[in-house]
């Protein structure tokens, strides 16, 4: 076997509610004895959509050894559910990109002369949350639909100062002792937020020591263990967390818990969450 990503259940925050096996058209998931199960590695494809409906945030994306994700065995599976799931299945892929899964599944559908729910559908579907569960992954366009200026010329005459105040960034290559690590206050960013929220260096980095990394696509583990050791080693003042507002950017808000109880130390921690749109919630 392969290492490859697959999510885990932390079974002391699952209360067996059930919202993530609705969350999971492929079957991979179910209730037993009042916990969520993951009860076949072959039907987890591990891109995470069950963690936008976990309410307890008790499902995580990790790297193990595990049997390669087989998309056959799972539309045997999802075609006995009817059309409402295979066509959240075929969604799902599609939305994330996986085109060879997706292949194999509208193939398989041919061979067994089943009809496709996703060819009925129109090309401009709306909604905020995609029948996967990761509207994380929706498609948008954020420009504006149309020149709203009125002729008033916005004056970005003065430029906006960087407030970087250490290289490098990046989790993965940030040393645990570095100098500036003493009495800082910590920003801990998903990589995608200065991207939405236009004035990041001002409203959000100003004063602080930067952290960059992804929590759905990078080693969660490695992430939480590194944070630990630099909250151990080092007179950090105080953590903000900042990260977009999709369900699967709510990883980092658990490993920085995670690495902060680890530490053993109290230190203030801020959580901060911007939405798509660039606007921010939580400060």
């Amino acid at each position: 076997m392969a290492k490859r990503q697959i999510i885990t259940i932390d079974e002391e925050k699952c209360n067996g509610c059930g919202s993530c096996v609705s969350g999971c058209p492929e079957g991979a998931l179910q209730i037993i004895d009042d916990k969520a199960r993951l009860i076949s590695d072959l039907f987890c494809d591990g891109l995470g959509a069950c963690i936008g409906d976990c309410p307890e945030d008790a499902i995580t994306v990790i790297e193990r050894e595990a049997e390669p994700y087989d998309e056959i065995r799972v539309m045997k599976n999802i075609v006995k559910q009817g059309d409402n799931t295979i066509k959240a299945h075929l969604k799902h892929l599609k939305t994330h990109g996986e085109t060879g899964f997706l292949k194999q599944a509208t193939g398989y559908l041919e061979e067994n002369k089943i009809a496709n729910p996703l060819e009925e559908e129109t090309k401009n579907e709306s909604g905020d949350k995609l029948p996967c569960g990761c509207p994380g992954s929706r498609v948008m366009d954020l420009r504006d639909s149309g020149d709203k200026s009125d002729g008033i010329t916005e004056d970005v005459s003065a430029d906006q100062r960087s407030e970087l105040r250490q290289w490098p960034v990046q989790i993965h290559l940030v040393p645990v002792n570095a100098p500036y690590f003493d009495g800082a206050d910590l920003l801990i960013a998903a990589d995608c937020v200065p991207f939405a929220h236009g004035n990041f260096h001002r409203d959000i980095l100003k004063g602080k020591i930067l952290l960059v990394g992804c929590p759905k696509l990078d080693d969660a583990g490695f992430y939480r263990d590194k944070i630990t050791e630099i909250l151990k080693e080092n007179n950090i003042k105080s953590v903000t967390i900042v990260h977009m507002e999709v369900p699967c950017c709510f990883g980092l808000v658990k490993l920085v818990n995670d690495a902060l109880t680890g530490s053993g130390k109290k230190i203030r921690l801020e959580d901060i969450t911007v939405k798509v749109n660039g606007e921010v919630r939580g400060k």
